[in-house]
């Protein structure tokens, strides 16, 4: 970037702080609302157990092949190695506190799912001839929640660095696709249920939040 390029339109500190803390109690609300319905088995666990059983009796062969293809890239091995190619890069780079952020958002976010499987204990989805079959607790989905993390980290690290707005919203809506693709490969090979992806988009979110606002105030004070 040369010296007398302008910088990038931006939210003022207090602005980030606003939005930031607006995203946390937002994500984290619907977390709990979600986790509270399922808890209930209210009319949304109906919901989900119907969206599970028409995903499962509508399977295309070609399209299972490519959400396996998606869940598998996404899977904790997927996530571990995709992150240590985007840390290296950042570590090149020389941009430690961003590096650090990756590992406390992507660490933090798989730490975190565990944690929540163990506490809600939902069993996953059932069928006589499963695509997949897994031993785990089903809510919240800890590839979505992986997937939120790596490309949450990765889309606010590339904004930062371009300036054209156009590009900067791409960027985002790329990163949405991405986790979109592998909260729904979940929901297709009927590993989940929609409220695990669901609650798995609101809490990684909420910690993704915590992360970046925590590596943004980091900076300022180095800085």
């Amino acid at each position: 970037m040369s010296p007398d390029r302008p910088h990038p339109h931006s939210l003022s500190p207090r602005g980030l702080a606003i939005a930031g803390w607006s995203a946390f109690a937002l994500a984290g609300g619907l977390f709990f609302a979600i986790a509270w319905n399922v808890g209930a088995s209210s009319s949304l666990v109906a919901l989900d157990a119907r969206i599970a059983q028409w995903l499962h009796a509508h399977g295309q062969a070609g399209l299972v092949a490519f959400m396996l293809a998606v869940t598998h890239l996404h899977s904790t091995p997927g996530i571990i190695a995709g992150s240590a190619l985007f840390g290296a890069v950042l570590a090149r780079l020389r941009h430690w506190l961003w590096l650090l952020t990756l590992a406390a958002a992507v660490g933090g976010a798989m730490l975190l799912n565990l944690a929540l499987k163990g506490a809600y204990e939902r069993a996953r989805p059932h069928f006589d001839d499963p695509l997949v079959t897994l031993g785990t607790y089903s809510f919240p989905s800890g590839h979505t929640t992986a997937a939120v993390a790596f490309y949450g980290v990765m889309a606010a690290f590339l904004v930062s660095r371009f300036y054209d707005r156009r590009l900067r919203a791409a960027i985002v809506a790329s990163a949405i696709v991405m986790i979109a693709l592998v909260a729904f490969s979940r929901l297709y090979l009927g590993a989940h249920y929609l409220s695990d992806v669901l609650a798995a988009v609101c809490s990684s979110t909420a910690w993704l939040v915590l992360c970046l606002s925590g590596g943004h105030a980091l900076a300022r004070k180095n800085s």
